[in-house]
Order: C-alpha cells, then sequence, then structure tokens
C-alpha cells in the first residue's frame, strides 16, 4: 500500500526524488496513517483544485485496503 501512493505521488510531482512517504502503525481503530512528504514547490500538484487531486488519492488508497480488509488515511504534508 505504501508503494502504491509513491507511486501515484511521484507521477504528479515535478521532483520525483522529493516524496516520501511514512507509514504509522495502526491506531486502537485499526486505521492505518500514510503520511505523504512532498517538495513545497509539489504540493499544489498533489492537492488540486479545490482538492480533488487529494480526495481523489484517498479515495484510491480505501479502495485497495477495503480489498485487504484494512482501513487507511492519508496525510499530506
Amino acid at each position: 500500500m505504501k508503494e502504491l501512493l509513491e507511486v501515484i505521488a511521484r507521477g504528479l510531482v515535478q521532483n520525483p526524488d522529493g516524496v516520501r512517504v511514512e507509514e504509522a502503525a495502526p491506531n486502537e481503530e485499526g486505521i492505518i496513517v500514510f503520511t505523504l512528504f512532498v517538495d513545497e514547490d509539489d504540493k499544489g500538484r498533489v492537492i488540486g483544485k479545490q482538492g480533488r487531486i487529494a480526495k481523489s488519492i484517498r479515495t484510491v488508497m480505501r479502495a485497495a485496503a477495503t480489498r485487504e480488509n484494512k482501513k487507511v488515511m492519508v496525510e499530506i504534508n
């Protein structure tokens, strides 16, 4: 799942080397939190107009997690 998020983010940004993903252990509700770090210049590309791209990324990640019977949350920094 971490790799999926990295591939998606690297495809969107101009500086793919600046993409980093951290995965936190599941919390008490069983939710795995993925934190996506990108360069400051690429943040707008990952978030998109009115957050549409960020929302799409979260939707894809939730769909992938559902296939593995997991719950995920994506934060963008």
